[in-house]
């Protein structure tokens, strides 16, 4: 799909970072938008930025409260939408959260939680919006991350499900093929949204050490490489060339990776002086 004009695009996690910036750049591409999120201040901040952008009076943008978590909401918000604006040509899920961590110390509670938001938010939104989406066909993207292919020390609740949206979008991509509904994967690397920042807040020393010489993507970027994915065949649509090389330097040479990470996290130890 490479002209967006008068599809219906629903965006969720579209309230902040990556999903609002998808937003805002497929409304000035005339696309009719659809935000879902869960804090409805924000949402209705972000629902005043992405109608801003429209291009044409015929365009419609609406805003849904919806924690996608929770599969019977899901189900019930996705079923109001369709009804009011008709099913999507596009869907993009864009919801997620990491809170860095030790696994030691994280709570089993907290693991969950990251489970059902990262990966079963992905599997209830496809689930609850693909049979709509095979009379016209469409497209399907997941938001998994370089942390999706490579398992990154103080991730591991994020990795896990990261890793999980990766396989399960190969499988539906089989799956829904024959309804021509193309299904992908955008795998971004280090993002300046307020997620992130959050994240920083929690990271171990030695999770800041790995990352400290990735380069950092802007929203705006990342939305622009899914645009511009979207339009291909790709299944993995990775942002940035540093994040490709990675990819391909994990496929090709895996023990090198993990060579590279081992050497900065014992780095750092022997910075603190623990020598571990």
């Amino acid at each position: 799909m490479k002209n967006f004009a008068g599809t219906i695009a629903y965006l969720v996690g579209g309230s902040s970072g990556i999903g609002l910036a998808a937003a805002r750049e497929l409304a000035s591409r005339g696309a009719h938008v659809v935000i879902f999120a869960r804090e409805t201040k924000r949402l209705d901040q972000a629902f005043g930025s992405v109608s801003s952008r429209r291009v044409s009076s015929g365009q419609r943008f609406r805003a849904v409260s919806m924690d996608v978590s929770r599969w019977q909401e899901v189900v019930a918000r996705m079923q109001d939408t369709v009804a009011a604006t008709g099913a999507p040509d596009v869907l993009i899920n864009c919801a997620g959260r990491a809170c860095p961590g030790r696994f030691e110390d994280i709570g089993m509670e907290r693991v969950e939680e990251t489970l059902k938001l990262n990966l079963m938010g992905c599997i209830h939104t496809a689930r609850a919006i693909a049979p709509c989406m095979k009379e016209n066909g469409g497209i399907i993207v997941n938001t998994s991350s370089v942390a999706g292919f490579v398992g990154v020390f103080g991730y591991t609740d994020y990795c896990a499900s990261k890793y999980g949206v990766i396989g399960f979008s190969e499988a539906l991509r089989s799956e829904l093929k024959p309804w021509g509904i193309k299904v992908q994967v955008l795998c971004p690397p280090d993002t300046d949204t307020p997620g992130y920042a959050r994240e920083n807040l929690t990271k171990p020393r030695e999770t800041k050490r790995i990352s400290s010489t990735a380069k950092i993507l802007t929203p705006e970027q990342v939305a622009l490489a899914l645009i511009k994915g979207m339009a291909s065949e790709r299944f993995l649509i990775i942002p940035g060339l540093e994040s490709r090389m990675t990819y391909l330097a994990k496929r090709l040479f895996p023990s090198l990776v993990e060579w590279v990470m081992d050497r900065k996290i014992r780095q750092c130890r022997n910075e603190r002086g623990d020598g571990r």
